[in-house]
Protein backbone atom coordinates (compact mmCIF):
# COMPACT_ATOMS: atom_id res chain seq x y z
CA UNK A 1 0.00 0.00 0.00
CA UNK A 2 1.65 2.84 -1.48
CA UNK A 3 1.35 6.36 0.95
CA UNK A 4 1.48 9.98 -0.74
CA UNK A 5 4.50 11.59 -0.10
CA UNK A 6 4.12 14.74 1.98
CA UNK A 7 4.72 18.18 0.38
CA UNK A 8 7.85 20.13 0.83
CA UNK A 9 8.08 23.85 0.94
CA UNK A 10 9.86 23.39 -2.13
CA UNK A 11 6.61 21.81 -3.09
CA UNK A 12 4.36 24.20 -2.27
CA UNK A 13 5.99 27.14 -3.66
CA UNK A 14 6.29 25.68 -6.92
CA UNK A 15 2.31 25.13 -6.90
CA UNK A 16 1.62 28.81 -5.77
CA UNK A 17 3.99 29.60 -8.71
CA UNK A 18 1.63 27.60 -10.53
CA UNK A 19 -1.01 29.58 -9.60
CA UNK A 20 0.39 32.42 -9.85
CA UNK A 21 0.54 31.95 -13.62
CA UNK A 22 -2.57 31.02 -13.87
CA UNK A 23 -3.94 34.45 -12.56
CA UNK A 24 -1.31 36.20 -15.29
CA UNK A 25 -2.89 34.06 -18.58
CA UNK A 26 -6.14 34.54 -16.83
CA UNK A 27 -6.09 38.43 -16.59
CA UNK A 28 -4.16 39.04 -19.82
CA UNK A 29 -7.24 37.18 -21.28
CA UNK A 30 -8.97 41.09 -21.00
CA UNK A 31 -5.44 43.11 -20.17
CA UNK A 32 -3.05 43.61 -22.98
CA UNK A 33 0.80 44.11 -21.46
CA UNK A 34 1.28 45.96 -18.32
CA UNK A 35 3.00 42.97 -17.13
CA UNK A 36 5.16 45.10 -14.33
CA UNK A 37 1.90 46.33 -13.30
CA UNK A 38 0.08 43.15 -12.65
CA UNK A 39 3.58 41.91 -10.68
CA UNK A 40 2.68 44.67 -8.30
CA UNK A 41 -0.65 44.05 -8.09
CA UNK A 42 -0.36 40.29 -7.33
CA UNK A 43 2.25 41.05 -4.61
CA UNK A 44 0.31 43.52 -2.79
CA UNK A 45 -2.35 40.68 -2.53
CA UNK A 46 -0.10 38.10 -1.29
CA UNK A 47 1.21 41.07 1.01
CA UNK A 48 -2.15 42.07 2.61
CA UNK A 49 -1.24 45.21 0.48
CA UNK A 50 -3.03 48.05 -0.86
CA UNK A 51 -2.34 49.84 -4.26
CA UNK A 52 -2.67 53.15 -5.89
CA UNK A 53 -2.75 53.22 -9.72
CA UNK A 54 -1.56 56.19 -11.43
CA UNK A 55 -2.49 56.80 -15.16
CA UNK A 56 -4.57 59.19 -17.68
CA UNK A 57 -7.79 58.27 -18.95
CA UNK A 58 -8.32 54.86 -21.30
CA UNK A 59 -5.75 52.69 -19.77
CA UNK A 60 -8.12 49.90 -18.15
CA UNK A 61 -7.16 50.58 -14.99
CA UNK A 62 -10.73 50.08 -13.75
CA UNK A 63 -11.26 47.19 -16.17
CA UNK A 64 -7.40 45.80 -14.69
CA UNK A 65 -8.77 45.90 -11.39
CA UNK A 66 -12.70 44.23 -11.57
CA UNK A 67 -11.38 41.33 -13.61
CA UNK A 68 -8.99 40.71 -11.15
CA UNK A 69 -11.28 40.19 -9.00
CA UNK A 70 -13.39 38.02 -11.29
CA UNK A 71 -10.13 35.91 -11.18
CA UNK A 72 -10.12 35.80 -7.44
CA UNK A 73 -13.28 33.90 -5.76
CA UNK A 74 -13.52 37.10 -3.50
CA UNK A 75 -16.61 39.63 -2.87
CA UNK A 76 -15.45 43.16 -5.12
CA UNK A 77 -16.96 46.76 -4.47
CA UNK A 78 -16.43 49.88 -6.71
CA UNK A 79 -17.16 53.12 -5.85
CA UNK A 80 -16.80 55.80 -7.42
CA UNK A 81 -15.53 58.68 -5.53
CA UNK A 82 -16.83 62.15 -6.11
CA UNK A 83 -17.13 65.74 -4.28
CA UNK A 84 -20.53 65.09 -3.00
CA UNK A 85 -19.22 61.69 -1.06
CA UNK A 86 -19.90 61.45 2.49
CA UNK A 87 -17.68 58.74 5.05
CA UNK A 88 -20.90 57.15 5.57
CA UNK A 89 -21.71 55.97 2.05
CA UNK A 90 -18.01 53.94 2.43
CA UNK A 91 -18.20 52.61 6.03
CA UNK A 92 -21.84 52.21 6.62
CA UNK A 93 -24.59 54.33 8.83
CA UNK A 94 -26.98 53.14 11.04
CA UNK A 95 -30.65 53.06 10.05
CA UNK A 96 -33.75 53.59 12.55
CA UNK A 97 -35.92 50.73 12.22
CA UNK A 98 -39.52 49.91 13.84
CA UNK A 99 -40.57 46.05 14.56
CA UNK A 100 -44.15 44.60 14.77
CA UNK A 101 -44.33 45.62 18.64
CA UNK A 102 -43.60 49.62 17.71
CA UNK A 103 -40.58 49.59 19.45
CA UNK A 104 -37.48 51.31 17.54
CA UNK A 105 -33.76 50.50 17.31
CA UNK A 106 -31.32 51.17 15.44
CA UNK A 107 -29.36 48.33 12.44
CA UNK A 108 -26.25 48.93 11.09
CA UNK A 109 -26.16 48.93 7.17
CA UNK A 110 -22.92 47.69 5.92
CA UNK A 111 -21.44 50.41 2.98
CA UNK A 112 -19.48 48.78 0.01
CA UNK A 113 -16.29 49.07 2.64
CA UNK A 114 -17.28 45.78 3.82
CA UNK A 115 -15.66 43.52 1.21
CA UNK A 116 -12.38 41.76 -0.26
CA UNK A 117 -11.46 43.56 -2.72
CA UNK A 118 -12.47 47.77 -2.56
CA UNK A 119 -12.25 49.89 -5.81
CA UNK A 120 -11.69 53.26 -4.64
CA UNK A 121 -12.18 55.08 -8.27
CA UNK A 122 -10.30 58.59 -8.68
CA UNK A 123 -10.01 58.95 -5.18
CA UNK A 124 -8.65 62.29 -5.62
CA UNK A 125 -11.83 63.54 -6.34
CA UNK A 126 -13.52 63.48 -3.09
CA UNK A 127 -12.85 65.65 -0.03
CA UNK A 128 -10.06 64.77 3.14
CA UNK A 129 -13.32 63.97 5.43
CA UNK A 130 -14.34 61.15 2.87
CA UNK A 131 -10.65 59.94 1.93
CA UNK A 132 -9.96 59.72 5.74
CA UNK A 133 -12.56 57.44 6.13
CA UNK A 134 -10.43 54.85 4.49
CA UNK A 135 -7.67 55.38 6.98
CA UNK A 136 -8.77 52.88 9.97
CA UNK A 137 -10.16 50.40 7.25
CA UNK A 138 -6.36 49.96 5.61
CA UNK A 139 -4.53 50.07 8.35
CA UNK A 140 -6.38 48.58 11.23
CA UNK A 141 -9.27 46.53 8.68
CA UNK A 142 -12.00 47.43 11.01
CA UNK A 143 -14.41 50.08 10.91
CA UNK A 144 -15.58 52.05 14.44
CA UNK A 145 -19.68 53.33 13.77
CA UNK A 146 -20.75 55.12 16.86
CA UNK A 147 -19.79 52.66 19.69
CA UNK A 148 -19.31 49.56 17.80
CA UNK A 149 -16.28 48.39 15.55
CA UNK A 150 -16.51 46.15 13.11
CA UNK A 151 -14.07 43.91 11.59
CA UNK A 152 -13.30 43.89 8.04
CA UNK A 153 -13.19 40.44 5.66
CA UNK A 154 -10.57 38.75 5.82
CA UNK A 155 -8.75 38.98 3.14
CA UNK A 156 -9.40 43.08 2.29
CA UNK A 157 -7.37 45.04 -0.25
CA UNK A 158 -7.68 48.63 -1.06
CA UNK A 159 -7.04 49.36 -4.89
CA UNK A 160 -7.36 52.90 -5.52
CA UNK A 161 -7.07 54.60 -9.02
CA UNK A 162 -6.18 58.91 -9.35
CA UNK A 163 -5.98 60.73 -12.63
CA UNK A 164 -2.35 62.67 -12.55
CA UNK A 165 -3.01 64.84 -15.45
CA UNK A 166 -6.53 66.68 -13.85
CA UNK A 167 -5.91 68.38 -10.56
CA UNK A 168 -8.95 71.09 -10.80
CA UNK A 169 -11.50 70.20 -8.60
CA UNK A 170 -9.48 67.54 -6.82
CA UNK A 171 -8.09 66.88 -3.39
CA UNK A 172 -4.45 65.60 -3.52
CA UNK A 173 -4.43 62.45 -0.94
CA UNK A 174 -2.41 63.83 2.34
CA UNK A 175 1.00 62.14 2.62
CA UNK A 176 -0.32 59.82 6.19
CA UNK A 177 -2.79 57.91 3.60
CA UNK A 178 0.21 58.23 0.91
CA UNK A 179 1.75 55.52 3.62
CA UNK A 180 -0.95 53.45 3.56
CA UNK A 181 -0.32 52.11 0.17
CA UNK A 182 2.08 49.58 -0.30
CA UNK A 183 3.11 50.73 -3.75
CA UNK A 184 2.10 53.78 -6.00
CA UNK A 185 2.22 51.85 -9.63
CA UNK A 186 2.19 53.94 -12.52
CA UNK A 187 0.20 52.71 -15.48
CA UNK A 188 1.60 53.64 -18.72
CA UNK A 189 0.95 53.99 -22.38
CA UNK A 190 0.89 50.55 -24.29
CA UNK A 191 3.24 49.98 -27.14
CA UNK A 192 2.63 50.02 -30.98
CA UNK A 193 1.55 46.18 -30.98
CA UNK A 194 -0.35 45.70 -27.84
CA UNK A 195 -2.06 49.12 -28.98
CA UNK A 196 -2.86 47.22 -32.53
CA UNK A 197 -3.58 44.17 -30.11
CA UNK A 198 -6.26 46.11 -27.87
CA UNK A 199 -8.04 47.62 -30.99
CA UNK A 200 -8.40 44.48 -32.87
CA UNK A 201 -10.00 42.60 -29.77
CA UNK A 202 -12.19 45.10 -28.75
CA UNK A 203 -13.23 45.59 -31.96
CA UNK A 204 -14.94 42.24 -31.95
CA UNK A 205 -18.17 41.71 -29.93
CA UNK A 206 -17.53 38.42 -27.73
CA UNK A 207 -16.44 39.39 -24.59
CA UNK A 208 -13.53 36.62 -23.30
CA UNK A 209 -14.98 34.60 -20.19
CA UNK A 210 -12.12 34.51 -17.44
CA UNK A 211 -12.24 31.77 -14.89
CA UNK A 212 -11.72 31.77 -11.02
CA UNK A 213 -8.00 30.52 -10.00
CA UNK A 214 -8.26 31.62 -5.92
CA UNK A 215 -10.38 31.59 -3.32
CA UNK A 216 -10.29 33.70 -0.27
CA UNK A 217 -9.22 31.06 1.75
CA UNK A 218 -6.57 30.48 -0.32
CA UNK A 219 -5.38 33.50 -0.56
CA UNK A 220 -5.25 34.09 2.94
CA UNK A 221 -2.79 30.93 3.21
CA UNK A 222 -0.75 31.96 0.71
CA UNK A 223 -0.40 35.21 2.29
CA UNK A 224 0.90 33.32 5.46
CA UNK A 225 3.14 31.27 3.13
CA UNK A 226 4.63 34.38 2.13
CA UNK A 227 5.09 35.73 5.36
CA UNK A 228 7.54 32.70 6.34
CA UNK A 229 10.01 33.68 3.24
CA UNK A 230 12.80 33.71 4.97
CA UNK A 231 14.59 37.55 4.83
CA UNK A 232 18.90 37.58 5.71
CA UNK A 233 20.49 40.07 7.45
CA UNK A 234 22.50 41.03 4.63
CA UNK A 235 19.12 41.97 2.97
CA UNK A 236 17.86 43.70 6.02
CA UNK A 237 20.75 45.94 6.04
CA UNK A 238 20.32 46.70 2.75
CA UNK A 239 16.85 47.76 2.57
CA UNK A 240 17.99 49.73 6.09
CA UNK A 241 20.66 51.78 3.77
CA UNK A 242 18.32 52.59 0.83
CA UNK A 243 15.52 54.14 3.23
CA UNK A 244 17.76 55.87 5.48
CA UNK A 245 19.40 57.14 2.11
CA UNK A 246 16.71 58.99 1.20
CA UNK A 247 16.55 61.56 4.40
CA UNK A 248 17.87 64.64 3.65
CA UNK A 249 19.57 65.11 7.52
CA UNK A 250 20.76 61.51 7.70
CA UNK A 251 24.22 61.42 7.32
CA UNK A 252 24.21 58.53 5.39
CA UNK A 253 22.45 60.52 3.00
CA UNK A 254 24.23 61.12 -0.39
CA UNK A 255 24.74 64.93 -0.88
CA UNK A 256 22.33 64.94 -3.95
CA UNK A 257 19.69 63.95 -1.60
CA UNK A 258 20.38 66.75 1.13
CA UNK A 259 20.18 69.53 -1.98
CA UNK A 260 16.96 67.91 -3.55
CA UNK A 261 14.27 66.28 -1.26
CA UNK A 262 12.39 67.98 1.78
CA UNK A 263 11.76 64.35 3.83
CA UNK A 264 12.36 60.95 2.64
CA UNK A 265 10.69 57.67 3.83
CA UNK A 266 10.32 56.36 6.88
CA UNK A 267 10.31 52.89 8.38
CA UNK A 268 6.98 51.30 6.86
CA UNK A 269 8.82 52.03 3.46
CA UNK A 270 11.54 49.46 4.49
CA UNK A 271 8.54 46.97 5.98
CA UNK A 272 6.77 47.48 2.58
CA UNK A 273 10.42 47.00 0.79
CA UNK A 274 10.52 43.73 2.46
CA UNK A 275 7.30 42.17 2.25
CA UNK A 276 7.49 42.98 -1.95
CA UNK A 277 10.40 41.24 -2.08
CA UNK A 278 8.88 38.48 -0.10
CA UNK A 279 6.27 38.14 -2.78
CA UNK A 280 8.48 38.60 -5.78
CA UNK A 281 10.54 35.34 -4.27
CA UNK A 282 7.34 33.13 -3.67
CA UNK A 283 6.09 33.89 -7.33
CA UNK A 284 9.17 32.81 -8.81
CA UNK A 285 9.34 29.64 -6.80
CA UNK A 286 12.31 31.10 -4.46
CA UNK A 287 12.35 30.57 -0.07
CA UNK A 288 14.65 33.65 0.69
CA UNK A 289 14.32 37.21 -0.83
CA UNK A 290 17.12 38.62 -2.96
CA UNK A 291 18.60 41.96 -3.19
CA UNK A 292 17.41 42.35 -6.82
CA UNK A 293 13.81 41.47 -5.75
CA UNK A 294 14.74 44.64 -3.36
CA UNK A 295 15.76 46.91 -6.23
CA UNK A 296 12.48 45.97 -8.61
CA UNK A 297 10.12 46.90 -6.22
CA UNK A 298 11.85 49.86 -4.77
CA UNK A 299 10.51 52.31 -7.27
CA UNK A 300 6.42 51.94 -6.52
CA UNK A 301 7.19 51.61 -3.13
CA UNK A 302 9.31 54.68 -2.44
CA UNK A 303 8.44 57.03 -4.87
CA UNK A 304 5.21 58.51 -2.75
CA UNK A 305 7.30 58.76 0.38
CA UNK A 306 9.44 61.31 -0.99
CA UNK A 307 8.86 65.04 -1.57
CA UNK A 308 11.12 66.79 -3.51
CA UNK A 309 11.74 70.72 -3.28
CA UNK A 310 11.96 73.24 -5.56
CA UNK A 311 15.61 72.82 -6.69
CA UNK A 312 14.72 69.62 -7.55
CA UNK A 313 11.52 70.43 -9.88
CA UNK A 314 13.15 73.32 -11.97
CA UNK A 315 15.99 70.72 -12.53
CA UNK A 316 13.42 68.24 -14.02
CA UNK A 317 14.07 65.66 -11.08
CA UNK A 318 10.84 63.66 -10.01
CA UNK A 319 11.43 61.34 -6.80
CA UNK A 320 10.90 58.23 -8.99
CA UNK A 321 14.31 59.44 -10.79
CA UNK A 322 15.67 59.80 -7.28
CA UNK A 323 14.93 56.77 -6.12
CA UNK A 324 16.24 54.95 -9.36
CA UNK A 325 19.71 57.09 -8.78
CA UNK A 326 19.74 55.96 -5.27
CA UNK A 327 19.30 52.04 -6.35
CA UNK A 328 21.94 52.37 -8.89
CA UNK A 329 24.89 53.98 -6.08
CA UNK A 330 23.88 52.61 -2.78
CA UNK A 331 26.42 49.73 -1.94
CA UNK A 332 25.64 46.53 -1.10
CA UNK A 333 26.29 45.51 2.43
CA UNK A 334 29.72 43.67 3.24
CA UNK A 335 29.34 39.69 3.75
CA UNK A 336 30.80 38.68 6.83
CA UNK A 337 33.52 36.43 6.80
CA UNK A 338 33.45 33.11 8.17
CA UNK A 339 36.46 32.80 11.25
CA UNK A 340 38.33 29.31 11.04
Amino acid sequence: MSTARPKTIDDVLQEFAQHRRLMQEELQKVIVGQSDVIEQLFAAIFTRGHCLLEGVPGLAKTLMVSTLARILDVGFKRVQFTPDLMPSDITGTNVLEEDESGRRHFRFVEGPVFTNILLADEINRTPPKTQAALLQAMQEREVTVGQQTLALPDPFFTIATQNPIEQEGTYPLPEAQLDRFMFNIKVGYPTAAEEEQILMATSRSERPEVRKVLSGRAIVNIQKLVAGVVVSDYVVKYVSRLVRATRPKDPAAPKYVAELVDWGAGPRAGQFLIQGGKALAAMDGRFSVSLDDVRRIAVPVLRHRIATNFQAQADGLTSESIVERLVREIEEPEIPKLVK
